[in-house]
């Protein structure tokens, strides 16, 4: 498969399904056919409301799904290799030097009694080979890259001792301190204020410049979407809706979810603009309805969108859109 940019994709998710199996062989589905491909470089966004599935897409991808949830069929592939055949110890060993990835939580992903500057360090000892002496001073030289003040101090305290906003960049510092080629993201900013948010993010943009790795950032920030990424999939149910270019998609959404999260988001440039929510809720993905998953909240539905779940194909150039109305929505949002 050809990437975006021309070669081959670093990551590519293809047809990925990750459910529960349930006695006598019956397996429910959580997400469903989900596929992207991620160039070296890329920025690729996953945003939908929470229940969507972008989380556990996200780690499937990293080998982290929780118990009694598994990946039903489908292939993650790394730079060529498949992630869902591999032997557990190599896969392990690509998480590190290879993936990293960022929780939501750092004060439940951190341990809380060992010093933050030693948590930096394990990954360069176990997967560099570096000795005690050399990660520790790598450990604090990250620390300064993220922006922590007084990195040798700080790398003797415990993960309590630190602010929420000095937590995150712990995490980042330890994700990118082997030098991964693909950061996966799973909502990073969601518990900080907005001005630590916007800190965050700029630190991620700078290091994903420096490195030249990939990004996955999954959300539910429309807004942290749009200064991250530059491309975007929209997820609805366990499917992949809509996906393209962030700021085509922004302006002209072809499927009526994503434009109605865009009309129910706030827009600080206008904030005179009324706010439209999305009826009703998400539906039960043990007993999602026939056809497309967004019918009974879409203000688009024909009687035809209730017979089939609508592929996701494409509607213009590099843009793809899992609607049978999708030419409908041809109106460009201001």
């Amino acid at each position: 498969m050809t990437g975006f940019l021309g070669g081959p994709p670093l990551l590519s998710v293809q047809d990925l399904t990750i459910g529960l199996r349930r006695p006598g062989g019956r397996s429910v589905a959580i997400v469903e056919g989900v596929s992207f491909d991620v160039d070296p470089g890329q920025r690729l966004g996953i945003v939908g409301e929470s229940g969507s599935g972008k989380s556990l897409t996200l780690r499937a991808i990293a080998g982290l799904l929780p118990r009694g949830v598994e990946v039903l069929s489908g292939r993650v592939e790394f730079d060529g290799r498949d992630l869902l055949t591999m032997k557990a110890k190599d896969r392990r060993a690509l998480m590190g030097p290879q993936i990293a990835m960022i929780f939501q939580e750092p004060m439940t992903a951190l341990n809380p009694v060992t010093r933050v500057g030693d948590q930096i360090a394990e990954g360069p000892r176990r997967h560099l080979g570096m000795s005690a002496k050399e990660a520790g001073e790598l450990a604090v030289s990250m620390m300064a890259r993220t922006g922590i003040p007084d990195p040798a101090r700080r790398a003797r305290a415990y993960p309590h001792e630190l602010s929420g906003g000095l937590r995150q960049r712990i995490m980042i510092a330890m994700a990118v301190s082997c030098g991964p080629r693909l950061l996966l993201c799973d909502e990073p900013t969601t518990a900080l204020d907005v001005t630590v948010q916007l800190q965050v993010l700029k630190l991620l943009e700078k290091l994903c410049d420096d490195t030249g790795a990939s990004l996955v950032f999954v959300t539910h920030d429309l807004a942290v979407v749009n200064q991250t990424c530059s491309e975007l999939a929209v997820m609805y149910a366990g499917h992949i809706v809509e996906a393209g270019r962030v700021k085509e998609t922004f302006r002209q959404p072809r499927h009526p979810y994503t434009r109605g999260l865009l009309e129910s988001a706030p827009d600080f440039d206008r904030p005179e603009r009324e706010l439209i929510p999305i009826p009703g809720f998400p539906p039960n993905v043990a007993d999602r309805p026939p056809g497309c998953p967004f019918a009974p909240r879409c203000g688009y539905v024909r009687e035809h969108c209730t017979d089939a779940v609508p592929p996701l194909l494409e509607v213009l150039p590099g843009r793809l859109a899992a609607c049978y109305e999708s030419d409908r929505l041809v109106e460009v949002l201001v």
